[in-house]
């Protein structure tokens, strides 16, 4: 018992270099949670208090009237399933296309797969700027009658999908591409002695093992097209078709803005990729340690 004790007495010594790695740890993610807490703090505050006292002062009421006023003028629910249309379509796409350009490129040997992986990821190293003018052109030319509300690509939920699925599946195809790549080509040799399709092989042995990559991917295309700005912005003219990003504009008036307002839309339209955070997230964290611990 003497022995047990004494071993449970027994501290590790408390090193400098532990205590700095702390003290940077908690400076750097109190420095990425200021800008949130700060936009929380101006957000609960009215406009005529914080144009008399300044933002950086004590507050005299703390209150939630300005996310009410956010939520109702700026008829956010709209926006939302604006935003929902193109970013649900868009991700199941994106995945589904991506997936099938790597399956192709990792388990089948020919000349030219690498380059044409290649092909698929140079299309994100293009900036968006440099293409907008011509596509925007090529949008209103080609015609949808029937299809989209506007008759054409531009100004329809379609024109915004199908962008996001081109722009993003270069990097979701080099991604899986590299996962595949590490499943034991066993696996698919003795499906196709045993007399397996190309389809049946990709879809009922390779694709479920790529769950946790699939679901990093899902986490991460939600995030980037739900915030969107840019395209919605440029091929987008109507504004009721316009996604929740966008939409914030309407909380800004002609000559007068209140930026308290603004701050709670701005967290209000937070709060979805928040959520799909916290669901996916042990299979996001998982998909990105894969292959750590491979030698």
């Amino acid at each position: 018992m003497s022995t047990v004790s004494a071993l449970g007495k027994q501290r590790t010594p408390v090193r400098p270099a532990r205590i700095l790695l702390h003290v940077f740890l908690a400076g750097a993610a109190l420095a990425w949670l200021a800008p949130l807490l700060w936009a929380m703090y101006a957000a609960m505050r009215p406009y005529a208090e914080t144009s008399t006292k300044g933002y950086v002062s004590w507050p005299d009421k703390l209150s939630l009237d300005n996310f009410t006023n956010a939520f109702q003028q700026s008829d956010m629910l709209h926006y939302f399933g604006n935003t929902l249309l193109v970013a649900i379509p868009a991700v199941l796409l994106t995945l589904f296309l991506s997936s099938c350009v790597a399956f192709y490129v990792s388990r089948f040997d020919f000349r030219v797969n690498l380059f044409l992986l290649l092909v698929f990821t140079a299309g994100n190293l293009l900036p968006q700027q440099v293409i907008i003018t011509p596509l925007y052109r090529l949008y209103l030319l080609i015609d949808l009658p029937g299809i989209t509300m506007s008759g054409k690509l531009y100004d329809s939920a379609l024109g915004l999908v199908l962008i996001h699925v081109a722009f993003q599946s270069g990097f979701c195809a080099f991604v899986l591409a590299n996962y595949m790549r590490s499943l034991p080509h066993e696996l698919t040799e003795a499906a196709l002695v045993d007399g397996a399709s190309v389809w049946r092989l990709y879809w009922q042995i390779v694709l479920p093992l790529c769950k946790p990559a699939m679901a990093a991917l899902a986490t991460l295309l939600s995030i980037w097209i739900y915030n969107d700005f840019f395209w919605a912005l440029v091929l987008i003219s109507t504004g009721e078709n316009m996604p929740i990003t966008s939409a914030l504009n309407n909380l800004s008036g002609q000559y007068f803005t209140d930026p308290n307002l603004v701050a709670a839309g701005a967290l209000l339209t937070a709060i979805p990729t928040l959520i799909v955070y916290f669901v996916l997230q042990r299979q996001f964290v998982s998909g990105l340690t894969l292959g750590a611990n491979k030698g």
